[in-house]
């Protein structure tokens, strides 16, 4: 097959790929989970199984352990989480109108010292550009809740889940290595290399971040609880665990921590321990968190991840959030070996590349 050829192929299987992710996108979410926790798990498999456990028992043994302690978490956290909830929605009017009269003095500052027309046209170009937003966001959330949140796919992601994640997790290797016998003899030595690329890039990401995001949960979770903030605990623990999304974990919870604590407190102590666990939990990530666990060579740059995540939650829901990153992964490979290619290639050499 020549090299057109090939690339048509590859062309075409990609095509169809996407068509059938979007076709079977509203199913598709426990058995995206089940791969994630078998990925996720692997290694502990291959460690058990290296000391002389059976594949089965320390798959057995792995998944009733994290299913258990997951549930043990939930069913600790649920109770806790329900009053700060009840809090939460509280304060959040409260918020609001705090916010409002802060805000409105400068309004009408700015409105005296502009003419009538230019005040409106600035608020309704304004308005249209909120409408908009508000308008994107709602889509967002909108497919995430009907992709991720509907009753037939909580039942299915504890039904189903739990059997998917055992039999990937079991046959991990054997799945890999038939996969690997499937590929095209010529190119197999260089698909291998930039798969291992991807798997290095993905296991860097996705195992090292949750580890990350975890942490911080805990720190965000249980310095505000120290602190006695109002639903500090559901602000903590929300935090932390998007903090997958650079930057926005710390600068979600500084904005909603800063703004419970200036409703709750007089003093200026309490709502400056807030903001300093915050800018505690960002350096603690980008100084010590990050480098250790996930490492500054994943090849994926917070704005390409960001990116990622807003595009699949749009086009996929909550399963193309799951699928963002490794999806980013295998486009940023692929794109690094194109424009190797490329500028080894005539393309960019010209008549240097053709006598090299």
């Amino acid at each position: 097959m020549s090299g057109e050829r090939q690339t048509l192929f590859w062309l075409a299987g990609l095509i169809v790929s996407s068509l059938l992710l979007g076709l079977l996108s509203p199913i598709l979410l426990p058995f995206v989970v089940g791969i994630a926790i078998a990925y996720f798990l692997d290694p502990i498999a291959d460690h058990l199984e290296g000391r002389g456990i059976s594949r089965g028992w320390a798959t057995a043994l792995i998944l009733l352990t994290f299913f258990v302690a997951a549930a043990t978490g939930l069913m600790l956290l649920l109770p806790l989480l329900q009053g700060q909830v009840l809090e939460l929605a509280v304060v959040v009017p409260g918020f609001v109108e705090w916010l409002r009269s802060h805000v409105e003095p400068y309004l009408e500052r700015l409105q005296a010292d502009l003419s009538a027309d230019a005040f409106d046209k600035i608020r309704t170009a304004a308005g249209a550009f909120a409408g908009d937003v508000a308008k994107w966001l709602t889509g967002v959330i909108g497919r995430i809740w009907s992709g991720g949140v509907a009753i037939l796919n909580l039942l299915s992601l504890v039904v189903i889940t739990p059997v998917v994640a055992f039999y990937l997790l079991r046959d991990w290797d054997m799945i890999t290595a038939r996969i690997d016998s499937w590929l095209p003899q010529s190119t197999a030595p260089t698909i291998r290399e930039q798969l291992a690329s991807i798997d290095r890039i993905i296991a860097g990401f996705v195992r090292g971040q949750a580890s990350v995001c975890l942490v911080l949960a805990l720190l965000y979770g249980t310095g505000l609880s120290l602190i006695g903030l109002k639903s500090g605990l559901l602000v903590g623990l929300s935090a932390g665990l998007i903090s997958f999304i650079p930057y926005l974990g710390a600068g979600f919870g500084l904005l909603f921590g800063l703004g419970i604590a200036v409703l709750q407190y007089s003093e200026w102590q309490p709502i400056c321990l807030v903001a300093a666990v915050f800018l505690t939990g960002q350096t603690l990530e980008s100084y010590v968190l990050t480098p250790r666990l996930v490492g500054d060579r994943i090849g994926l740059h917070p704005v390409w991840i960001i990116f990622a995540l807003l595009a699949g939650g749009a086009l996929f829901g909550f399963t193309g959030v799951l699928l963002a990153v490794p999806v980013a992964a295998v486009i940023g490979v692929l794109i690094r070996f194109a424009l190797g290619r490329y500028l080894k290639s005539s393309l960019y050499l010209g008549d240097e590349g053709d006598h090299s």
